[in-house]
């Protein structure tokens, strides 16, 4: 598969971004996660170019070759989302089929409810809505147990610290464990590695994680998600409790719930063919 790399300047940083497909195909927009880059949407955007679809997957703001602002307020959930919406303006859309995994999850999530009109569909990934993470986040125990990392690398400095100590091997273990056998091979993570390596680039991917507790973000209208989307749930996912899905459906006005027992956080991952056909009729519906 012929995969194209360009650069497009966008809310004040300059993203790199990989894509495949007719450049007048519809357009789906891949939002990757902590710790990945483009590279986590490998299975999905051959699949989705050979449907005649243009295939896109930006590295988001500090992460890979992308620019990596300083500072916490720099990755605040509203600047993410301005990213996508020039992002999708730079390609000359008016709307785009959005899927998000992860923090890539959570800024399709924001954009969906900031800018309605800009997303036809939506597709999350083991990921609930906003207002129900941060309810459980920071106030149901057992999901503030799971989710102790994030209080960890508010800590300055410390993930950091950890993290280049080990030469990045402690965030691979933190993959390796929370996900199934083969879900990544060695040589894969060694691309993670790599990412991890350059100049400034953990702490802008931390920066995602500080500014999530740290900074205030403009509230919108309504939380409501209008366009149609769909929530898929890898059931075994360690770091997010399962409730959070069925909590977030109320939230979605078009929703539809799939969960999938047996398969980790890394959902797109391990069940790529079946994700992949998924979202391909979900988007053709």
């Amino acid at each position: 598969m012929d995969l194209r790399e360009r650069y497009i300047e966008t809310n004040g940083v300059r993203l790199h971004v990989v894509e495949a497909g007719p450049a007048n195909g519809p357009m789906v927009l891949f939002l990757h996660g902590f710790p990945e880059f483009w590279y986590a949407w490998r299975k999905q955007l051959p699949f989705f170019a050979e449907k005649g679809f243009l295939a896109v997957a930006p590295d988001q703001r500090g992460y890979n070759l992308s620019d990596k602002p300083a500072g916490i307020a720099a990755y605040g959930i509203d600047e993410l989302a301005k990213d996508i919406n020039g992002l999708i303006d730079a390609y000359g859309q008016r709307q785009v089929y959005l899927v998000g995994h992860d923090w890539g999850a959570s800024v399709a999530w924001w954009t969906a409810i900031k800018y309605p009109d800009r997303v036809k569909k939506l597709v999350i990934l083991n990921v609930p809505h906003p207002k129900v993470m941060a309810r459980n986040v920071f106030k149901n125990t057992l999901q503030m147990q799971r989710s102790w990392y994030i209080f960890f690398f508010q800590i300055p400095g410390a993930a950091e610290k950890l993290a280049a100590e080990t030469d990045y091997e402690w965030v691979l273990e933190m993959v390796r464990t929370s996900a199934n056998p083969g879900a990544f091979t060695p040589e894969e993570l060694e691309e993670y590695r790599k990412v991890f390596q350059r100049p400034g680039a953990f702490t802008a991917m931390v920066n995602w994680y500080r500014a999530m507790v740290q900074t205030r973000q403009e509230a919108p209208k309504s939380f409501d998600v209008t366009m149609p989307m769909i929530l898929m749930w890898g059931e075994q996912d360690v770091s997010m409790l399962s409730q959070m899905a069925d909590e977030s459906m109320p939230f979605c006005k078009q929703g539809k719930l799939i969960k999938m027992p047996g398969v980790s956080h890394w959902i797109q991952h391990e069940q790529a063919d079946k994700v992949n056909t998924l979202i391909e009729g979900f988007i053709r519906e």
